[in-house]
């Protein structure tokens, strides 16, 4: 793998879900322990509605490999007995993330500015435009290759697939929909299932459509807001992981609200990248565990 720090010991996030029972934590810090770990954060959550178990630990541990594979053979045997879902991450090795945009470009820019300075640490991997490349003439795309696939109803299927050999030609671990306005199919959004982020307005399903804004504004709402959730099969259904609103008011015009939208919007999707990236977010059924800062 790439992009690993200095020598010296090892920084791990660990993830986990598994029915709830007594024992969990006490199995979990004694495998750690016994690796010569270092517990730094835990936190942990039990659902009670569905008798699950959640939890995240940050934690500093073995850096050779021999180490880390008997660490693994430990947390695998853990989890039989526990019958628990678990994830072991390197925090030094940040994720290839492939991004797709549409027209309007305000969360790819901002996606992009936040990766130049450290902010969300992941590995660019392609950007993906249903519109061509003099279309995004004023972004600083960094060397980040681009890639037009232009989608109509006769060639959706023949694009999807190159967007998913794209997907796996370069190793992509998380494709993110900065405003990306193409419907994905069901196909599609199976094979990306917990690993494709979404971002639209918080107006569905009261108004769809074009000018969603406008159509608000015709309401006179109070607020507007914004939604990021995994992509699934039911069209902008899928698990949410960040939400914000911001109020407005009778004097703010169609425009302001578009303003105020994208605002909302990149800051959304922002977040919702970021703790993807920092292993924060663990699918709950229909519904996900957002560990915070």
């Amino acid at each position: 793998m790439t992009d690993h720090r200095a020598q010296g010991p090892t920084t791990w996030t660990l993830t986990l879900s598994c029915p709830n029972r007594p024992g969990i934590v006490a199995a979990i810090a004694t495998t750690l322990y016994e690796a010569d770990g270092n517990i730094i954060e835990a936190q942990q959550f039990d659902d009670t509605e569905s008798g699950v178990f959640f939890m995240r630990v940050v934690f500093t541990g073995p850096a050779d490999a021999e180490r880390t594979q008997w660490l693994r053979a430990r947390l695998d045997a853990v989890a039989s007995r526990f019958r628990m879902n678990w994830t072991l991450h390197d925090r030094a090795v940040r994720r290839r993330v492939l991004l797709m945009v549409s027209k309007f470009d305000h969360c790819l820019v901002d996606l992009l500015y936040r990766w130049r300075i450290g902010e969300l640490p992941m590995i660019p991997t392609a950007i993906v435009a249903n519109h061509p490349r003099e279309t995004y003439a004023h972004i600083d795309m960094g060397g980040i290759p681009f890639h037009y696939l232009p989608v109509t109803r006769d060639n959706k299927a023949e694009q999807e697939e190159e967007l998913w050999s794209l997907v796996q030609r370069t190793n992509s671990e998380l494709v993110v929909l900065a405003r990306y306005m193409q419907v994905l199919s069901d196909s599609l959004s199976a094979r990306l299932s917990g690993q494709c982020i979404n971002i639209h307005h918080s107006f569905l399903p009261g108004f769809k459509g074009a000018r969603p804004y406008h159509q608000a504004h015709a309401r006179g709402v109070k607020l507007i807001g914004a939604t990021a959730h995994y992509v699934t099969a039911d069209l902008d259904e899928g698990p949410i992981i960040e939400q914000d609103v911001e109020r407005v008011s009778h004097s703010d015009t169609p425009d302001d609200l578009v303003r105020k939208g994208r605002d909302i919007e990149r800051r959304v999707l922002s977040r919702a990248v970021r703790c993807h990236l920092d292993d924060r977010v663990i699918l709950n059924g229909s519904k996900t565990v957002v560990f915070g800062d």
